[in-house]
């Protein structure tokens, strides 16, 4: 079995408990296992898809083996209420431990603090 993220947008208008449902439904396809989790929210969309302009993301990594993925990938595209979906190979930590809603602001004068150190070295 391989480690798999997938993305997924849904409409804003669908209530979270039914997200929910249709997650479980989702990984209940998969035959795999999911390891990670992470509901990130509404967000603003950078373009509209279907007309909508915001959506609900989801973030899930699993492991399943690689036969399952066209099914799974059926199901989803027959999901109306499911904007969009990207499923790529997992290379790394969980998305739970650094997802966008917790990353640090950049800095108003555009500096992050590794560059205070290259600053060091230069004086």
């Amino acid at each position: 079995m391989k480690a798999y993220e997938i993305v997924y947008i849904f409409d804003s208008q669908v209530p979270e408990e039914r997200i929910q449902e249709k997650l479980d439904r989702y990984h209940t396809q998969l035959g795999g296992e999911i390891t990670a989790l992470d509901q990130w929210g509404r967000r603003q969309l950078a373009f509209p898809i279907r007309k909508r302009t915001a959506g609900i993301y989801v973030v899930a990594q699993f492991r399943a083996p690689a036969e399952s993925l066209p099914e799974f990938e059926r199901l989803l595209k027959l999901d109306e209420e499911l904007l969009r979906y990207l499923i790529v190979l997992h290379e790394g930590e969980p998305t739970a431990s650094m997802s966008i809603a917790t990353r640090q602001p950049k800095r108003e004068d555009g500096d992050d603090d590794d560059d205070d150190r290259d600053d060091e070295e230069r004086s």
